[in-house]
């Protein structure tokens, strides 16, 4: 909003648009400010950057709610994207193990990010090595509906890979 007082656009020729649409032409900021005031609204710079600045005639009140309104209406159908997880075992029947790939091939296929956390129990920490080839297991099983993301970590007694769903 444009004050009469705003020195930067004090001896500036400004376009004036009424609250109706119509054109006034161009004029100074001091008379462009008194046709808002008589129409009992506010005097909004629209662009900036145009020769010369393009000024509106209207409700600075009304034009920030509805702003704020797509706003929100743009966040609403923006959808973020879920994280889905399935769990190993180390020693893992092989009908368990292709149950849950089914699983993870259909979150991927519904566009989610799909974790898979390997999970290690007493003593088999002492052969993480397994656990990283059952990951390279799965990552061949699901290399056609996922990209893996990062390789996989060892995370205290787990082992989580990333997979991303094919574009």
């Amino acid at each position: 909003m444009l004050k009469y007082n705003d020195r930067a656009y004090a001896d500036t020729d400004l376009l004036v648009i009424a609250a109706d649409g119509e054109q006034l032409g161009v004029m100074k900021l001091g008379p462009a400010c008194q046709k808002a005031k008589d129409a009992g609204l506010d005097l909004v710079m629209v662009s900036e950057g145009s020769n010369p600045p393009v000024c509106r005639i209207m409700d600075f009140g009304k034009l920030c709610y509805e702003q704020k309104k797509k706003m929100k209406d743009q966040k609403k159908h923006n959808q973020a994207q879920k994280v889905k997880e399935i769990k190993f075992r180390l020693n893992i029947d092989t009908h368990d193990y292709e149950f849950k790939i089914a699983h993870g091939i259909e979150f991927l296929q519904d566009g989610n990010k799909l974790k898979v956390t390997i999970m290690f129990k007493g003593r088999e920490m002492a052969h993480p090595e397994k656990g990283f080839e059952l990951v390279d297991k799965i990552t061949e099983s699901l290399k056609d509906k996922g990209v893996l993301e990062a390789p996989g970590k060892l995370l205290g007694r787990n082992i989580c890979v990333t997979y991303n769903p094919v574009k």
